[in-house]
């Protein structure tokens, strides 16, 4: 078994890429389902979490209350462009050799993982809290309230794919194994011209074999009086 690099490095540009393992992969899945979520709070609040009630002025649904729709928004499209730039960081993950780079691209998601789930937590109990203040007469005809739970849910969901992400990252930044990084890259099996590991049995003798991870020690056992049979006898004087 070859020995693995910090963070994969010593396997850099080793693995082709495989399409099919990188977004079958869970940490890319969770990167997409964030960055719908995403879309969907930022486009739910743009499209419809403004409001006209006679006047040219637009009112934020959320009770009125400007800052809300400006927070959901904010951080809807920081994490649109976080969610992009993170597939992109991992898809050219495995073709860097430093390990340092590679250790600085993990902190970075770490850092930047647990930081959106954090705001997202304060965006779910701050549009949650002025949604529940915002009374039946601002909003005529029920306008924008399908808006505005459908933005407060996605953020429920925004916390949980974050903070998955963020463990994921976690893990990767303490352990530093490649194990953790990409369902395509394994550990190298042992090379055919692996050597030869003798192994210690009863009476002396010994069994040998080539491939040291398919033979594990005291499988095999030698009757002795065979053994003494083999041995040759000193001539009779």
């Amino acid at each position: 078994m070859q020995h693995m690099g910090a963070y994969g490095a010593g396997k850099a540009g080793s693995v082709s890429f495989d399409p099919a393992a990188f977004f079958t992969h869970p940490r890319t899945i969770l990167r997409v389902m964030s960055w719908v979520f995403s879309i969907v709070v930022f486009g739910c609040i743009v499209n419809e979490g403004y409001i006209n009630i006679g006047s040219e002025r637009l009112l934020c649904v959320f009770n009125n209350n400007a800052d809300a729709c400006n927070y959901g928004i904010t951080i809807g499209v920081a994490c649109f462009l976080g969610s992009i730039f993170f597939l992109i960081l991992d898809y050219y993950f495995p073709s860097i050799s430093s390990v340092k780079d590679r250790k600085r691209a993990v902190l970075l998601d770490l850092i930047f993982s647990g930081l959106a789930s954090f705001l997202w937590f304060v965006g779910f109990c701050f549009l949650a809290n002025q949604w529940q203040a915002t009374s039946a007469d601002e909003l005529p005809l029920a306008q924008g309230s399908d808006a505005a739970r459908a933005t407060i849910t996605f953020c429920f969901f925004s916390i949980l794919s974050w903070a998955v992400l963020t463990l994921s990252a976690l893990r990767r930044f303490l352990t530093g194994s490649s194990q953790n990084l990409f369902t395509w890259q394994h550990l190298d099996p042992a090379p055919s011209n692996a050597r030869a590991t003798p192994y210690p049995i009863a009476n002396g003798a010994t069994i040998v074999t080539t491939n040291p991870y398919q033979a594990p020690p005291f499988t095999e056992t030698l009757d002795p009086k065979k053994l003494t049979q083999q041995r040759p006898m000193a001539p009779a004087f």
